[in-house]
């Protein structure tokens, strides 16, 4: 049965409409593992000379151990925001005379083989060896090296029950934050010392195999917690199952102002407030125009002009390049139905340029206070705006006839990689580097002055052509209409 589960995920890897973009996004997803795994790899084999350095009248085996809490806390932090549990499309197999609890076992079975719980052994191991060269106790170390392998294990079970309970609430990230800031500041401050207590049981387990049986159990018992909320979350009618609540309805009478994109806007904005995922776009713009406080008053960066293009091109473009990325599998749900109505595609995509040009607007209104660091700050800004209204809208609107990548409005939304594809990654190089390069190039030659008016001179340019762009971009997307309903009607 394993064999036969594997076999059907291994088809539709294969089969997918997105298998070659989803291939290159694993060839670069892989070079980064390779990258982290030498990383930890140096970090293994150095890690005993490096502790006997820094303390020098400390065992170097103790100290490792002393500093295993933090280790912990950021794997689970890292964990919350990057591992995802891996699923498989169950549902054409709950039809079949298949026990619940052998689906749910894969499941669970397969996060065992994550990439997160092989990347510590290529510290642990190499430490591991290293200690017992220095002559330490052969089956102490061994036992040590089990114990940690069963904390990863342990990690990665936890993780996904903090998921599981706070998938539901708004701001999902802030109980993971809220857990492990709690618990690093009763450490920092010596309420508990946490660090300490944890150190003392890992070698008091590593003296005596017996005690191996606490984490083992602790490993059981979430092992079985998560067995439990998948099996009661595996029926087939459970998407059909909702949850009763009372609607408040917006007024967006003022959108039919916009004539015959008013229909597109007022889905877009409904999008935006009532589902989680898109809603992230919106709380997005709050820390985009707080993005410049981490540079303009530090002294370091006042005479770097050039890094004025690129904070001025991320606060007032934040929510283009949140929301616009993703055009247009923001509607992958209904894409099909959508394209079955008799409705202009330009009409469609007006719609979206329309709203990422009110928010630059709206973005660039809500930053002129940066002017208190400098008024080449605030003229930094008016031409990023510009070049967002004129390049930028374009350039996404381009980079989305490519999408094939269908995307679950429900699901939270912090570090939810779900819909993201090569394009994603490479469509940022024109949106955020070309702009700082002519900026930087043109500054650099000539002056700040000249720097502005290029930008200011291409964003421009782009909305006297707009017409013209819109034009080939709908051309463009006409063209990948049937591949695009193809590859939304699959479960990527």
């Amino acid at each position: 049965m394993i064999t036969h589960f594997l076999n059907l995920e291994w088809k539709q890897f294969t089969r997918s409409a997105s298998f070659g973009k989803s291939l290159g996004l694993k060839i670069l997803m892989g070079f980064f593992a390779l990258y982290f795994i030498i990383i930890f790899l140096a970090l293994g084999v150095g890690m005993f000379p490096m502790l006997k350095k820094i303390f020098p009248e400390s065992d170097p085996f103790v100290m490792f151990n002393s500093f295993i809490f933090y280790w912990i806390l950021g794997d689970l932090v890292i964990r919350f925001f990057f591992q995802k549990l891996p699923v498989m499309n169950v549902k054409p197999l709950l039809t079949l005379p298949l026990k619940r609890k052998k689906v749910v076992n894969f499941v669970l079975g397969k996060s065992a083989l994550s990439f997160f719980n092989f990347l510590p052994l290529f510290a642990i191991v190499p430490f591991g060896v290293t200690l017992i060269f220095k002559d330490y106790n052969v089956s102490v170390v061994l036992v040590w090296m089990l114990t940690i392998v069963i904390i990863t294990l342990i990690n990665n079970y936890l993780n996904f029950i903090i998921e599981s309970l706070s998938a539901k609430t708004e701001l999902s990230f802030l109980p993971i934050i809220l857990l492990s800031g709690g618990l690093f500041v009763l450490n920092h401050f010596e309420i508990i010392n946490i660090s300490e207590l944890l150190a003392v049981g890992i070698q008091s387990i590593a003296s005596n195999p017996l005690y191996l049986v606490v984490p083992v159990l602790i490993l059981v018992g979430l092992y079985i917690f998560n067995f439990k909320i998948l099996r009661d979350k595996l029926f087939l009618d459970s998407s059909l199952k909702t949850k009763t609540q009372e609607v408040h309805a917006s007024n967006l009478e003022w959108t039919k102002k916009f004539g015959d994109i008013a229909p597109f806007m007022q889905l877009d904005l409904k999008l935006l407030w009532r589902n989680k995922r898109p809603k992230s776009s919106v709380w997005m713009l709050i820390l985009g125009l707080l993005y410049g406080l981490v540079f303009y008053p530090n002294p370091e960066y006042q005479d770097k002009e050039f890094f004025f293009a690129f904070v001025g091109i991320f606060i007032t473009g934040i929510f283009l390049i949140n929301f616009g990325q993703f055009i247009p599998a923001w509607d992958s749900g209904y894409y099909k139905l959508l394209m079955s109505q008799n409705i202009k595609y330009k009409q469609y995509l007006k719609s979206k340029y329309t709203l990422m040009t009110f928010s630059v607007i709206i973005l660039f209104v809500l930053s002129i206070p940066y002017v208190y660091f400098g008024w080449k700050i605030l003229l930094a800004h008016f031409a990023a705006a510009i070049y967002n209204i004129g390049v930028n809208t374009h350039v996404i609107l381009i980079g989305g006839s490519f999408n094939r990548k269908k995307i679950n409005l429900n699901e939270r939304a912090a570090f939810n990689f779900q819909g993201t594809g090569a394009v994603q990654w490479i469509i940022g190089l024109p949106l955020l580097i070309l702009p700082m390069a002519i900026f930087g190039i043109a500054n650099w030659l000539f002056s700040f002055e000249i720097g502005i008016t290029v930008l200011i001179f291409l964003g421009v340019l782009g909305i006297v052509l707009h017409e013209k762009l819109m034009k080939f971009i709908t051309k463009k997307y006409l063209a990948s209409k049937y591949k695009m309903i193809a590859a939304f009607d699959q479960d990527n």
